[in-house]
């Protein structure tokens, strides 16, 4: 069993503030987390930079992500080391990752920037049903949505603060592999946690 954020920003936001040594120097000192996906907004730069400063350290991993904005909403997209070619919207984002091993989930969907009730017409592979920078609330509207789709539902700090870091996580039923972990991810063997709570799909 992982325990990963599957959802960070880096400094390569331009709305965080959080460096890539100083995740990765967090992450390997995490007593339990040792997984993150890298999930910066419309660039995969953060990934690059994280993935070769965790390279000394054999005991995290650095999934590789992106947070792409579509016109209905945000995207998180793991397992892929490029960008999809533009026009970005849902459905060549969603065809993008599936046709290269990615995983498709739809971020904060009741916030701002989120699908909301829209998601339903898309094929995600998950709902984050637990977002660290989301009222409890709003939250709990992505929960039901998750239940409406028979969807699994995961869990993001969606830091961009070094203090918003390890507040929530993913529980994935996969050894230490990206591969593995995006495949559980698919097949719902996941469960998002809180230092409260965990949410059972």
């Amino acid at each position: 069993m992982v325990r990963a954020d599957l959802h960070i920003h880096t400094k390569y936001s331009q709305d965080s503030s959080i460096n890539p040594k100083t995740l990765v120097n967090q992450l390997f000192a995490h007593e339990s987390i040792k997984a993150v996906a890298v999930t910066d907004h419309n660039n995969i730069d953060g990934y690059d930079k994280v993935r070769e400063m965790a390279k000394p350290f054999k005991d995290i991993l650095i999934i590789p992500g992106v947070e792409i904005t579509t016109p209905v909403g945000d995207l998180l997209v793991l397992g892929v080391t490029g960008l999809p070619p533009k026009p970005w919207n849902a459905e060549c984002i969603i065809d993008f990752a599936k046709k290269n091993g990615g995983v498709v989930i739809a971020a904060h969907p009741y916030r701002e920037y989120g699908l909301g009730s829209l998601a339903k017409n898309y094929d995600v592979d998950a709902i984050e049903v637990l977002n660290g920078g989301t009222p409890s609330h709003v939250n709990k509207l992505a929960e039901n949505l998750a239940r409406e789709m028979n969807a699994p539902g995961v869990a993001g700090t969606d830091a961009h603060n070094v203090d918003e870091l390890w507040t929530v996580y993913t529980e994935v039923q996969a050894s230490l592999e990206v591969d593995e972990i995006l495949r559980s991810i698919k097949k719902g063997l996941v469960k998002a946690c809180s230092c409260s709570k965990s949410i059972h799909f």
